[in-house]
């Protein structure tokens, strides 16, 4: 599939005087830029435009920043992202790098070191492009198998190896998992896992989520009803429990 002549990149803010900026300045460099206004809006937008590029910022209605990144990243692990946010703390900054974000940049920012990092990473993911080296994995997140108890999860062909035998993943199967994996050893909400994984989309309620634990536990544990890895914690939600040491 050819790639347009203009660079596409998408900005994800509900500032729209911000957004409006930069989606002028970056059209003054001679990329084609979009604007999404909420977490859910800037999902939508990331799966059908296909960007090469996401500016992103943190707080945002309805879905967070953060919770938009991860989900991109169970999908997509080489699309530069770019986080522009007033939070800019060194704990803000290392839970965005921690989550897969490229290159983070504190509001106020000035605006050609916005444009300078816009053209670092497109340089970047251009390079990657040309040549077919792919850029490094998120820390934390699978990228062909992942083994815990005798099971082997085979994410290139959407396979796990069971002791019950062979099963065949569902894409979302396969997203809930890398998540899980990515934040094995750590609770995670309802909330959040609804966020990253289905965008809160129409339809989609927390029976959905218990649904597929019952199928993960059915496909993974010893015993479903004891289970040893995909545990339900008590007005929180989930975590999973293995250790790879």
């Amino acid at each position: 599939m050819n790639r347009p002549d203009k660079n596409r990149i998408l900005i994800i803010e509900d500032d729209i005087h911000i957004a409006e900026g930069m989606k002028l300045n970056l059209s003054l460099q001679g990329h084609e830029a979009f604007i999404a206004s909420d977490g859910i809006a800037g999902l939508r937008l990331w799966k059908d435009l296909k960007p090469d590029l996401i500016v992103l910022d943190i707080m945002l209605p309805h879905i967070d920043g953060i919770s938009v990144l991860q989900s991109i990243r169970l999908e997509d692990e080489r699309l530069p992202v770019l986080i522009v946010s007033a939070k800019g703390d060194p704990d803000d900054r290392i839970r965005g790098l921690s989550c897969g974000v490229d290159d983070y940049l504190a509001k106020p920012f000035n605006l050609d070191e916005f444009l300078l990092r816009v053209e670092r990473l497109l340089k970047k993911v251009s390079w990657y492009r040309d040549t077919g080296v792919l850029s490094p994995d998120v820390a934390g997140v699978p990228d062909t198998t992942y083994s815990f108890g005798g099971n082997l999860v085979d994410f290139q062909k959407s396979t796990a190896f069971c002791k019950t035998g062979t099963v065949i993943l569902t894409e979302q199967e396969l997203k809930l998992l890398k998540l899980f994996i990515a934040n094995r050893g750590k609770p995670l909400s309802r909330r959040k896992l609804l966020e990253i994984c289905w965008g809160y989309t129409r339809g989609t309620t927390s029976r959905t989520l218990d649904n597929f634990i019952v199928r993960f536990r059915k496909y993974f544990e010893d015993n479903p009803q004891k289970p040893m890895y995909f545990k339900s914690l008590r007005s929180v939600g989930y975590i999973f429990d293995h250790d790879e040491s």
